[in-house]
């Protein structure tokens, strides 16, 4: 992740030297609000792009979900937003089940069955939008749901969250340097883990003063955004399935060699679908903060936030052809999305720009990824 980070490095100092608001504290919070969306579809494209598939309904899908909750809880049907969210959440998981048993049982490619379900499911917004008679536009007039963007954890639970956070990683960085130490393996001098364990609390420190300083023109708002908090559970979810668990072991030895898996005893099958319910899952909950920061949602759906997600995934650092990837790496792909639109905004870019710009990153991300496979490859 080294030379990506280096290119988010340069992003920050280009668009900071360009426009000084950039590095400001109002602007940064609303840049981690703005990469929320691609951060969590960046991660359910994850799931299946381990495996070699790809789901390119995902934006659609998870729209969907989100307008499923906003009608719900809407006037017309006054639901609760305890079941109108969860239950949101579980139609576009239910869409990821349909999509693995069709790939499973059926045999056919992901791409064919996700390309299908992308213009399907995008016909089933606009109608189920439009059915409202609300002129195709339709608001959030829940709390619950309005605040999972626009609502903000309290500064002293902000300082609270991000130091039980940095504690929580530098536990688990020693601690695996420290098993990895007592089993004979090869490991990073104890004094690097040192300086890792510091300069992620370095970075927790600044965060919480970046999240508490007053960013409002009218009234005091401080705090992180609950967007962030849901973000790390996300991660914190997908990263302990991926790495503490069978499943995950599995969905990277399949996205490796799934035949030899598969010759292994292992029911390669499964762990296809699981894979599948895990983006439906992952993307429900984006849709839900996706509406959340639009206010509502309209039968105008997007038609690259798929796109945007992919990119997120492969920017980041985890590989199209499979076996290879992280979450948080969908994280660091999502910031630098972010970084790129926030930063053309203020410099008053042209949305042509922008979409060059991010395509160029993309393209770079990829054959980056196709060098280093090759080169691994020959050695």
């Amino acid at each position: 992740m080294l030379p990506v980070l280096v290119g988010l490095l340069i992003l920050v100092i280009y668009f900071q030297v360009r426009n000084a608001a950039f590095l400001s504290s109002g602007n940064l919070v609303n840049l981690f609000v703005q990469s929320t969306i691609y951060i969590l579809l960046g991660m359910a494209e994850i799931w299946l792009l381990l495996l070699g598939e790809i789901d390119l309904s995902i934006g659609i899908t998870s729209v969907l979900g989100g307008a499923v909750a906003v009608i719900l809880v809407d006037q017309q049907f006054h639901w609760s937003w305890f079941f109108a969210l969860p239950l949101s959440v579980l139609v576009v998981t239910g869409i990821g089940a349909l999509y693995g048993l069709i790939v499973v049982r059926l045999k056919v490619p992901s791409f064919i069955v996700t390309l299908a379900g992308y213009m399907t499911f995008q016909g089933v917004l606009i109608y189920l939008v439009d059915s409202q008679g609300t002129g195709g536009t339709i608001t959030v007039h829940e709390k619950v749901l309005y605040d999972l963007v626009y609502g903000d954890v309290t500064p002293v639970w902000t300082w609270i969250l991000i130091i039980a956070g940095v504690a929580f990683m530098g536990y688990r960085m020693i601690k695996f340097d420290l098993n990895r130490r007592s089993s004979g393996l090869v490991t990073d001098p104890l004094a690097f883990v040192l300086v890792k364990v510091a300069l992620f609390a370095v970075a927790g420190v600044i965060l919480a003063l970046i999240f508490n300083t007053n960013r409002g023109s009218f009234i005091p708002l401080r705090g992180m955004p609950f967007a962030i908090p849901i973000d790390i559970g996300v991660l914190s979810f997908g990263t302990f399935i991926l790495t503490k668990t069978k499943a995950g072991r599995y969905i990277y030895a399949i996205g490796g060699n799934s035949e030899a898996v598969r010759r292994a005893g292992v029911r390669v099958d499964r762990y296809r679908l699981l894979a599948f319910c895990l983006t439906g899952l992952t993307g429900g909950i984006g849709g839900l903060l996706y509406v959340s920061n639009l206010n509502g949602v309209n039968d105008g759906p997007p038609s690259t936030l798929t796109l945007y997600a992919i990119a997120a995934a492969v920017i980041g650092g985890t590989s199209l052809f499979g076996g290879r990837g992280k979450m948080i790496h969908a994280v660091v792909g999502g910031i630098i999305i972010a970084s790129i639109y926030n930063g053309m905004a203020l410099l008053s870019m042209s949305a042509s720009t922008q979409y060059i710009v991010t395509g160029v990153v993309l393209l770079a991300a990829v054959t980056i990824d196709a060098v280093a496979r090759r080169s691994n490859a020959n050695n």
